[in-house]
């Protein structure tokens, strides 16, 4: 029997098709099996491909799974915000609940709707408490890794590993003029993060000109992306760094304007806000975005 699978591109972090990072969304994926989820996503060639499978739990409202065009990762934060929208505009669940729960491989992912005039502006994802980890690594490498120097790392800030589910390397940078420049080796850098169980390698700087608070760049052969454009999941576990590093004050809330995706042409903004729960960061990452392509996938 031929089955007949609705399929969207959603342009997330951007309000401008053709901005921000695409993912595929699949809303009904329930008679799937992980083979042909696996294809879908590599047919599709985006980044990450989301999911959606009905949960039987009172407190879930979807089972979401996400696929690179190579395989299965725990967690993607620009798909996640994309499956929102579509499911808050295409299929009116802003008219109809407040807010979704999806559940991924890592955990619950509560996601609320942002309006304003009754429309739409954003959507809002609180990831799961942010973690960080100590990594022993000469920075002369990491600068070699991706085409720049050491003098472009920015020793006022740690090298670490950042989590809020999936491990990013986090690389502070002087200025956005280099991580623009930044051409990473690929085959290099996809070995370096296999050695050491990172997903992706996430340049970040200060310097931005006013434009932003932040600026990034993320990369991730390893997980078959050289770069990705605007990332949801990266930019949260940098959020999360800055709070437990004591970058940021622990005394106040923060709300961070990131900028990504300048540099490959997929210009996109994330808007993060940083609140403690007795001493824990507890990290939302928002955004909007475009549904930019339907059709149907015959299989």
């Amino acid at each position: 029997m031929t089955k007949n699978i609705k399929a969207f591109y959603v342009d997330a972090f951007t309000s401008k098709t053709f901005g921000g990072n695409p993912a595929g969304v699949i809303p009904h994926a329930e008679n799937l099996t992980d083979m042909e989820m696996q294809q879908i996503a590599n047919e599709l060639n985006l980044s990450e491909t989301a999911f959606l499978i009905p949960s039987p739990k009172k407190d879930v409202d979807y089972r979401i799974r996400y696929f690179t065009p190579t395989e299965e990762v725990d967690f993607c934060g620009h798909a996640t915000l994309g499956t929102a929208w579509l499911m808050a505009t295409t299929y009116d669940w802003m008219h109809k609940k407040e807010n979704i729960v999806l559940e991924s491989n890592i955990g619950k992912i509560p996601v609320k709707w942002m309006m304003e005039n009754n429309q739409l502006k954003a959507v809002s994802m609180t990831q799961i408490t942010p973690q960080v980890n100590d990594i022993v690594i000469d920075p002369k490498l990491v600068a070699e890794l991706v085409g720049l120097h050491e003098s472009d790392i920015d020793p006022k800030y740690p090298i670490k590993i950042g989590s809020t589910g999936v491990p990013h390397l986090l690389v502070p940078i002087k200025t956005r003029e280099a991580i623009d420049r930044a051409a990473p080796n690929f085959k290099e850098l996809k070995k370096m993060n296999n050695d050491y169980h990172i997903s992706t390698t996430h340049l970040f700087t200060f310097d931005t000109n006013g434009e932003f608070d932040i600026y990034t760049r993320d990369f991730c052969p390893n997980i078959g992306i050289e770069e990705d454009p605007v990332t949801g999941a990266a930019n949260g576990a940098l959020a999360g760094y800055l709070y437990l590093e004591n970058i940021l004050s622990h005394n106040e809330p923060h709300q961070l304007t990131i900028g990504q995706g300048h540099a490959i042409n997929r210009p996109g903004i994330l808007y993060i806000t940083i609140t403690s729960n007795k001493g824990t960061p507890i990290i939302e990452v928002a955004g909007p975005a475009v549904v930019s392509m339907s059709g149907n996938i015959m299989m």
